[in-house]
């Protein structure tokens, strides 16, 4: 699959945008704040509804405008297809593939898969666990349609459990309704976790031989996933914990509170490793990322690679370099230094300078 072109018309700093890509290598360089990952984002956004970023709609439309547009014409095993995005401030955004409006913004996800790689990526084993769960959800989603719904479904329940344990101080007699909540987020709570648990299991069938030839076989590592409810069912430890909610007026347990953990060997690489370790083994997430998933839509991703490269060692760079030949990639740069002296060969090439983009070659 690969993107062909992509038009923006008041989204970020950009007025007017009309970009055609290489099914290889797009390089956009400039100086900082140019307007390069709001293509970027702009991309990702086109396949998964959401802001890599976490942006609200409102606040991706250029300042003094009322709304956006966004077109994305994407190629997949010899087909094409339009997808249109209408960003509004004061309502939900309109999409429309092929110049068929969708109802639910799930019917995008498929058409077009991404994988996005920040330098905020390779701080995600020694940040907090919130980026972890992101990281796992953000993926699965664009995998797994089955596990998009279940997540809405449970954060959805999560939060008007959260609005009830509020509200109970006040008005006790909603003490009885509690069991009806809980049974919806022990349902739905319960398949996001044998899903994550899942995805783990796979990752972990690619990440062993990536990090140990990123470590030159001096490291092993391997992922599991933590959960917050011990060995006990959503359901027990839902009940367990009830007093405890209602006294901090927040539920305690369940997959909003899980993490995913890095080890190498009896080392806790989020908390004991080094800078090195904890961001090599993030360049192997990445990497396993993108070969997971390819082997399960049977297809390549499109890669979008915002400044990575300025925050790798020469030996890191040229893995991923040479790991991502195949693929579509656009790639986000201050200069073009990095590639002059790598046999990566640049297909298309892009100066962005405030909201203006130029091919140069």
């Amino acid at each position: 699959m690969v993107i062909k072109s992509l038009k923006l018309k008041n989204y970020r700093n950009y007025s007017l945008l009309d970009m055609d890509f290489d099914s290889k290598t797009n390089i956009l360089y400039g100086d900082n704040a140019q307007g390069k990952t709001n293509i970027l984002e702009a991309l990702y956004l086109s396949g998964t509804t959401k802001s890599h970023r976490g942006t609200k709609d409102r606040d991706l439309i250029q300042f003094g405008q009322d709304e956006s547009h966004l077109e994305t014409i994407v190629e997949k095993k010899g087909m094409e297809f339009q997808i249109d995005m209408h960003l509004k401030k004061n309502s939900p955004k309109g999409i429309a593939i092929n110049k068929i409006p969708i109802r639910r913004a799930s019917e995008l996800f498929g058409i077009i898969h991404f994988v996005f790689f920040s330098p905020e990526d390779l701080n995600i084993i020694k940040d907090g666990p919130s980026g972890r769960r992101r990281f796992i959800d953000l993926e699965l989603s664009q995998l797994d349609k089955v596990y998009l719904n279940n997540l809405s479904n449970y954060n959805r329940i999560i939060n008007q459990r959260n609005s009830l344990l509020k509200e109970l101080y006040k008005q006790e007699h909603l003490l009885e309704t509690l069991d009806i909540w809980d049974m919806q987020l022990a349902d739905y709570g319960t398949k996001v976790i044998e899903s994550r648990k899942k995805f783990i299991s796979q990752v972990n069938e690619i990440i062993a031989d990536i990090h140990s030839k990123l470590t030159g076989g001096k490291e092993i590592i391997e992922l599991t996933y933590e959960t917050s409810i011990g060995n006990l069912s959503l359901e027990q430890a839902l009940k367990k914990n009830r007093e405890r909610d209602i006294r901090m007026k927040s539920t305690s347990v369940g997959p909003h509170r899980d993490d995913m953990c890095f080890m190498s060997g009896n080392l806790d690489i989020r908390k004991f490793g080094s800078q090195g370790q904890q961001r090599t083994a993030a360049l192997s997430l990445k990497l396993s990322e993108i070969e997971l998933v390819k082997k399960l839509i049977r297809d390549t991703p499109v890669l979008l690679l915002d400044d990575v490269l300025s925050e790798l060692d020469k030996n890191r760079q040229n893995y991923l370099l040479d790991s991502i030949h195949d693929i579509q990639t656009v790639i986000t740069c201050t200069g073009l230094d990095e590639f002059v002296n790598h046999r990566f060969s640049i297909n298309k090439i892009f100066h962005v300078k405030n909201g203006s983009v130029t091919k140069e070659n």
